[in-house]
């Protein structure tokens, strides 16, 4: 027989069991959109010459109390086994590009008022003190760099514009013409002691430099005019003394290029460069003679990656980091028998490059996992261990995450394919939730398995509301190589899209899913999944939200900042070749079977994808009596750099998506 409780008895029962759920509640609570738009993310890391030390930048984003505008970048340093961070730069002043010198001194750029009214190149000592300016570029600077003796600063700077330009502009002929009054950046070699000099000839534009270990001559990366189109398509590899003499060109044959890294002798020299004209990524690692007369792709054939970044471990041997599906890693090579062998990665921790002692045995990154976002962390060389040295964003403690993985299915053709899954806060074994398919852009993107919630894709945001959130890495994706990013080629929006929908019936038969409830949200290229989905397979899909996405495959062309790239390393032809092709695989081709409500964003400073693309996609919706909105963010380049705009696109996505998908 149950005793009677007394009434004390009872009330202090139930004051105990509401304190219990009160307490449970707190410690549930999911990622919101104001967590998002408050996150600290460590950036550049760099790993000084002894090892003993850690300078990182952290991006910190605006109070809702200051001033509107992007993150500031604070600079820290922190001793390499652990501690306190030591403050260098804090807001509300910004620093980037920290490199430490062989005399053990922090350099950086900044902007600092009280020594001059334009970005230059400052230092200090490892504990943050004894504050020095180098340059004084009078317009300011973008890149430096000390050469290894450290007798020489060397570090680009933008043309200014001519007091003949600007007295006309200011009587109002301020006309913009193509092609005219165009403005290159130049490098400059400043010796520690002396004044700076312009070495770069005036018809060449500079995008990278390296410091050859002779400290004497530079690698350069150059083009003939600026814009986007031509850094990403038509850049050429060049040396050049010192002084500006002797410049010789190497690998001019067009094709996607990036980083340059000299061996320690000086002899060679190992870039980042597509295989071919057609490669949508600078992924592969090629080995040249400092004079280009040899020329070897050393790329591990049949290995499916995306080489990031490179450097020398001596004269023979490689090191370089690369994604490998949606985990990345770190890889050794020679030279003589390019076979890689594995240091670290390859598990939880994602990092994208590393910064190295001077003898090469320890090294930084800025890594992150499904719990953080990007945070300092040390590795060494011998072990391949990774170890956590700084602890920001502590309160996401108090956050329950939905459970991430990487997940396959097999796509179209049979071929897998590979992509994120991220499941409710809560999720209940048996029962079915809405999706949200969150495709990444590019396409040559790559959605990680690591922290990859944002103001633009707010996975945890989403699976703290109910649904699935499912991140696909389609074919075209980077992080397989160059076949399976060339594998849409001539087929944009075809058998690519097909992986997509054939991961929604993956997630069904995996009984996770409500295939009635199913929504789309991506950005750029990912908005154009999203348009694509709401329009030309509007069966399928419950709602869509496009953020910069293309609507219009022959307007795109016209308006684009990189219609040269975007022709040659995805389509592999240009429209007027194909304008069939190009017009039916355009979302606002399909309007008139469509009837899939569709949000439609975009920012208007976007050079990369114009605001017209969403202009008219969402004035035909409208003419077509399609559910919709048009939201256009001023200021806003290809992204959201300003927290107002990233907490209001965030609720828009959770209020467009309870309205129309759960």
């Amino acid at each position: 027989m149950l005793k009677p409780i007394s009434i004390t008895r009872f009330f202090i029962l139930t004051i105990s069991i509401l304190l219990l759920n009160s307490l449970s509640d707190v410690h549930s609570q999911g990622l919101s959109p104001d967590d998002v738009a408050s996150i600290e993310t460590v950036g550049a890391v760099a790993m000084s010459p002894d090892g003993n030390s850690i300078a990182y930048t952290l991006s910190v984003p605006r109070t809702e109390d200051e001033d509107i505008g992007r993150n500031y970048s604070e600079l820290y340093v922190v001793p390499a086994d652990g501690g306190d961070p030591v403050p260098v730069i804090q807001k509300p002043n910004s620093a980037g590009s920290p490199q430490w010198g062989a005399d053990g001194r922090l350099y950086f750029t900044t902007r600092n008022t009280d020594y001059h009214n334009q970005v230059q190149v400052y230092s200090v000592n490892r504990s943050g003190e004894d504050f020095q300016q180098h340059s004084s570029a009078e317009h300011g600077l973008s890149s430096f760099s000390w050469s290894d003796n450290g007798s020489f600063l060397a570090y680009t700077a933008m043309d200014p514009v001519s007091d003949e330009r600007r007295e006309m502009e200011q009587r109002g002929y301020d006309m913009i013409v193509a092609g005219e009054n165009q403005r290159f950046m130049r490098l400059w070699i400043q010796p520690r002691d002396g004044d700076a000099e312009k070495i770069s000839p005036d018809d060449l534009y500079i995008w990278d430099f390296s410091w050859a270990p002779n400290s004497r001559q530079l690698a350069i990366r150059v083009s003939d005019e600026p814009g986007a189109d031509i850094e990403q398509m038509y850049t050429r590899y060049a040396v050049i003394n010192r002084d500006g003499s002797d410049l010789n060109e190497i690998m001019t044959a067009p094709k996607k290029k990036a980083a340059m890294s000299w061996s320690p002798d000086g002899n060679r020299l190992a870039v980042l460069a597509g295989r071919v004209y057609s490669d949508p990524l600078p992924q592969r690692i090629w080995v040249m003679s400092s004079d280009g007369t040899e020329v070897d792709d050393l790329t591990p054939a049949g290995w499916e990656g995306t080489v990031e970044s490179i450097s020398w471990q001596s004269n023979r041997a490689l090191l370089f980091t690369a994604v490998e599906r949606s985990s990345t890693t770190l890889n050794r090579m020679r030279i003589d028998q390019p076979d890689m062998t594995r240091i670290a990665g390859g598990e939880d921790e994602i990092f994208r490059s590393i910064s190295l002692d001077e003898r090469n045995r320890t090294f930084a990154a800025s890594v992150n996992t499904r719990e953080h976002p990007g945070e300092v962390y040390r590795g060494t060389i011998q072990r391949g261990e990774l170890s956590r040295i700084t602890h920001h964003n502590e309160w996401l403690s108090d956050r329950e995450l939905g459970e991430q993985s990487s997940i396959t299915w097999p796509g179209a053709d049979g071929l897998e394919m590979e992509g994120i899954l991220v499941k409710p806060v809560g999720y209940e074994e048996g029962t079915r939730y809405p999706l949200a398919i969150l495709p990444h852009g590019g396409p040559e993107g790559i959605s990680m398995n690591g922290w990859n919630t944002r103001a633009l894709y707010p996975s945890q945001v989403l699976a703290n509301e109910g649904y699935v959130v499912f991140k696909p890495n389609y074919r075209g994706s980077g992080g397989r190589g160059t076949v399976f990013a060339s594998a849409n080629h001539r087929d944009l929006g075809g058998k690519e899209f097909d992986d997509v929908l054939l991961g929604i019936e993956s997630l069904d038969d995996m009984g996770l899913i409500d295939p009635e409830k199913v929504g789309i949200s991506g950005t750029s290229y990912g908005g154009y999944f999203a348009a694509w989905a709401a329009t030309r397979h509007s069966d399928r899909f419950a709602a869509g939200i496009t953020f910069a996405g293309l609507s219009n495959w022959i307007s795109f062309m016209g308006t684009t900042d990189i219609p040269h790239e975007m022709s040659v390393v995805h389509w592999d032809l240009y429209w007027f070749d194909n304008p069939g092709q190009n017009w039916e695989r355009s979302p606002v081709a399909w309007l008139n079977q469509a009837d899939t409500p569709l949000l439609v964003v975009h920012g208007l400073a976007d050079d990369r994808v114009h605001p017209e693309q969403s202009i008219q996609l969402h004035q035909f919706l409208e003419m077509k009596g399609i559910p919709t909105g048009l939201v256009l963010y001023p200021r806003q380049p290809h992204g959201l750099t300003e927290r107002a705009h990233q907490l209001d696109f965030m609720n828009r996505v959770i209020e467009w998506f309870d309205e129309y998908v759960k």
